[in-house]
C-alpha cells in the first residue's frame, strides 16, 4: 500500500498513527501542499478532491478521507481496536473524533485560511480566526471526555479519539492557542506520546519534513 500525504497535514498524521497502531506497513508518497502538488492532474485522478491523505491499495484502488481510512483499517484489522467497547462507547469515541475531524479541523485548515487571505483579510485576523476556532473546539472536546477514565481519551488504551486529538493539539500550538486549562486533553496526549506508534507518526519523523 501507499499513503499519499504531507508531513504536517493533520489528516495524514491521523492515518499514519492508525497504520502504526494496527501494524500495517505503507510506502509514503509526499505531496507538498504549499507548492500545490495535491492539485496536480495525476493526483486529482487518484483523489478528485485534491486533498490528502489517500491510501492507495496494492491493486491501485484509492481510499480517501482520513476517518474512512481509519474505519476501513478497523474493519479489516480489528486488533488492536480503535473503536472498542459496546455500541454506546463506540458512538462516544466517534463523536469526539468527528468533532475534531469534521467540525474543528476543516474551518482552520490550509484551504480555508488561504481563502481568507485571498479576501484581503489581514494575516493577524487570519491567525486570530484559526486560534479562536481551535480553542472553542478543544473546549468542547475536553467536556466530551470529562466523564471518561484516562489516561487516554476513553480509557486505558488509545482509540480513534486519541488518533484525532494528538495532531489537533499540534495545530493548536502552531497557531499559538493557550492550552492552559485543557488538562484532560493534555493528559491523553502525554499518554499517547509514550507509544512508539504515535512517536513514529510525528511530522518531524517523516521523510518530507522541513
Amino acid at each position: 500500500m501507499r499513503l499519499h500525504g504531507y508531513y504536517r497535514s493533520t489528516a495524514s498524521w491521523r492515518v499514519r498513527i492508525a497504520l502504526n497502531l494496527k501494524g500495517v506497513q505503507a510506502e509514503h508518497q509526499a505531496h507538498h501542499l504549499r507548492h500545490g502538488a495535491h492539485r496536480a492532474a495525476d493526483y486529482l485522478r487518484l483523489n478528485p478532491q485534491g486533498l490528502v491523505p489517500t491510501l492507495e491499495m496494492d491493486d491501485g484502488t484509492p481510499l480517501t478521507q482520513s476517518l474512512a481510512i481509519c474505519e476501513w483499517l478497523e474493519e479489516t484489522r480489528p486488533n488492536p481496536p480503535l473503536l472498542p467497547g459496546v455500541a454506546l462507547e463506540r458512538a462516544k469515541i466517534r463523536a469526539f473524533a468527528f468533532a475534531i475531524a469534521c467540525d474543528l479541523h476543516p474551518v482552520q485548515n490550509l484551504k480555508v485560511l488561504a481563502r481568507l487571505r485571498a479576501m484581503k483579510i489581514s494575516e493577524y485576523e487570519v491567525t486570530a480566526w484559526a486560534r479562536s476556532v481551535i480553542a472553542d473546539g478543544l473546549d468542547a472536546c475536553q467536556k466530551l471526555i470529562a466523564p471518561a477514565q484516562g489516561p487516554f481519551c476513553f480509557g486505558e488504551r488509545p482509540t480513534l479519539a486519541d488518533v484525532c486529538l494528538v495532531p489537533q493539539l499540534f495545530n493548536a500550538r502552531r497557531f499559538g492557542v493557550d492550552l492552559i486549562g485543557f488538562d484532560r486533553l493534555l493528559l491523553a496526549e502525554a499518554a499517547c506520546e509514550q507509544l512508539p506508534a504515535f512517536a513514529a507518526a510525528a511530522p518531524e519523523r517523516q521523510p518530507d519534513a522541513e
